[in-house]
């Protein structure tokens, strides 16, 4: 299998209708219009990708699929799905390139991740870094600030490596496309 990142545009729910299962359609009924788009969306790529598979999710809240190796990680934001998957562990996270992330900065950007570059989306690529970090480790009491720390990004060669609690450095995929800052670990 060819580990991949999949980005696509949010569709309509009513265009998704035959692309997902009836039990999706039923959930995503009770979500405010952009959520069941994102919900259904990331189904749909899931489903066309590796076919009828069923997808659940484990204790933290991440997806997983149910009686198959395969893995999967998903995100949303600015109006895009994006899907990895891979037959190892893996995670993705999105967010628009003009998101201002200053208000939130203090919770997750250190004076050393600050200084790593001064282009004006270090803070949006720490973000996803930590949020994609945050995924693959699967435990839910990790601290974006004490626990997480990304270490180097560099745009031009579309890299970006980070640790989680002090361990080993992890290499992650960093690609600027459609408007938005894609962080993810294949």
């Amino acid at each position: 299998m060819t580990a991949r990142c999949i980005l696509t545009p949010l569709v309509p729910p009513d265009e998704l209708r035959g692309r997902v299962t009836d039990d999706d359609w039923a959930t995503a009924a009770a979500f405010p219009p952009r959520r069941r788009a994102e919900y259904l969306t990331w189904r749909a790529v899931v489903y066309r990708e590796l076919g009828a598979v069923r997808i659940v999710y484990d204790t933290a809240g991440a997806p997983l699929l149910l009686d198959d190796p395969r893995r999967i990680g998903v995100s949303h934001g600015g109006g895009y799905a994006a899907v990895t998957i891979s037959d190892r562990p893996c995670a993705v996270d999105i967010e628009p390139e003009t998101r201002n992330f200053t208000r939130a900065a203090s919770r997750f950007l250190s004076p050393a991740e600050a200084a790593l570059g001064d282009d004006p989306r270090t803070a949006g690529v720490v973000w996803c870094a930590k949020e994609t970090l945050y995924k693959y480790a699967g435990r839910p009491e990790l601290d974006l600030l004490r626990d997480l720390a990304v270490e180097r990004i560099d745009f031009t060669a579309g890299e970006v490596v980070g640790r989680i609690r002090g361990g080993e450095p992890i290499p992650m995929r960093l690609e600027l496309r459609e408007g938005l800052i894609v962080v993810y670990i294949l």
